[in-house]
């Protein structure tokens, strides 16, 4: 680093490494089961009539969308650039620099604790119990936090939290923090959503996204849902023009009744490939699942995972490592791919095996 940055850098940057996402880690590859997208492009019509215009910051035919999905007010919502805006428009809203901190509870989502740290927002963590359900107690303990982030179901364990946790959590904070339920992979497990609560709790926070089971990863479009008066203190941070107007027409149709009956459609898919794909990997001796699969990827453990991970890649099979996380040591996951992508995984799989074996 040069001196110039040396002496302009924020100092809660320097230590800062950024968010490892699967396209820094790797690119290329035949089949990408690393990034927990859809394995589905579908297609969409844009007008360009108005690209030479600014777009709206909160698109109308979005939020009345997502709204009528989601079942809330238009005032109960806010459009973001992705969910990873929405995590850090609540870090830069609701927590002073150098003051305030979050909770997080790993393993986890890396980006809140990533946007707060950018934001010199202190972390307190307090890691899942064994089974990776939620100490509660433990969390409940640590009053000195301003927002608590919870990921049901649980990146990269696909674990749901039960409701009687976030229950007590919610009631525990209801004065002193916002408790955010990030909901990215919700559609695969669609009964246990708190966005019917909105209503019942003042300081409870639902993400949203259209990246994984919408298949819109690449249009990075997401939601944040709440009652009106943390969505007001929302705006007063965004971006004036968060939402490029292709994004904005993309998403519009992708709440149609047209496109969510499709949704319905290929989540059930996945679900069903998800169930033979785990069931293939159980069967493999010295494979062990991890957690549990109400998400669109498996977790599993294999004590020369690190090899098996260096011969998919070098075959062009991209998934991820998770072995660096807490209590995942030796531990990969992978995105549930089509059909064919699922197959080719096991047949690649079995060839190490085998090799190994063999050896």
């Amino acid at each position: 680093m040069s001196a110039l940055i040396d002496n302009l850098i924020n100092e809660n940057l320097v230590p800062l490494k950024p968010y490892e996402s699967a396209r820094r880690l790797f690119s290329g590859g035949q089949d990408w089961l690393n990034a927990n997208e859809s394995p589905y492009a579908n297609e969409y019509s844009v007008d360009s009539s108005n690209f030479n215009r600014y777009p709206s910051c909160q698109p109308e035919a979005v939020v009345s969308g997502y709204a009528n999905y989601a079942g809330l007010d238009k005032s109960q919502l806010i459009v973001t650039r992705g969910a990873d805006e929405g995590i850090e428009l609540l870090i830069r809203t609701f927590c002073t620099p150098g003051k305030d901190s979050i909770l997080i509870c790993p393993p986890t989502y890396g980006m809140y604790a990533i946007s707060a740290e950018t934001c010199d927002v202190g972390i307190k963590k307090v890691p899942l119990n064994d089974d990776f359900s939620l100490n509660v107690n433990a969390v409940c303990a640590e009053d000195d936090v301003n927002v608590i982030f919870i990921c049901a179901p649980n990146n990269p364990t696909g674990t749901p939290v039960a409701r009687e946790d976030i229950k007590t959590v919610l009631n525990h904070f209801a004065d002193k923090a916002l408790v955010v339920v990030d909901e990215a992979y919700i559609e695969f497990d669609a009964d246990n959503t708190w966005a019917n609560e909105i209503n019942n709790y003042p300081n409870l926070v639902v993400l949203r996204t259209l990246s994984k089971a919408f298949a819109l990863a690449g249009l990075r479009c997401g939601f944040t849902l709440a009652q009106a008066p943390v969505i007001q203190a929302l705006l007063k941070v965004i971006a004036p023009y968060p939402i490029p107007e292709p994004v904005a027409q993309i998403a519009a149709q992708a709440l149609s009744a047209e496109s969510l009956t499709l949704l319905e459609l290929q989540v059930a898919t996945i679900n069903r490939e998800k169930e033979a794909l785990a069931e293939a990997l159980e069967s493999i001796e010295g494979f062990e699942l991890v957690g549990d699969r109400r998400a669109n990827f498996i977790l599993f453990r294999y004590a020369k995972a690190q090899a098996l991970m260096q011969y998919l890649v070098n075959q062009g099979m991209l998934i991820r490592d998770q072995s660096k996380q807490l209590n995942l040591q030796n531990c990969l996951r992978v995105s549930i791919g089509t059909e064919e992508q699922n197959q080719r995984l096991m047949q690649l799989i079995n060839e190490f095996k085998n090799n190994e074996d063999a050896a």
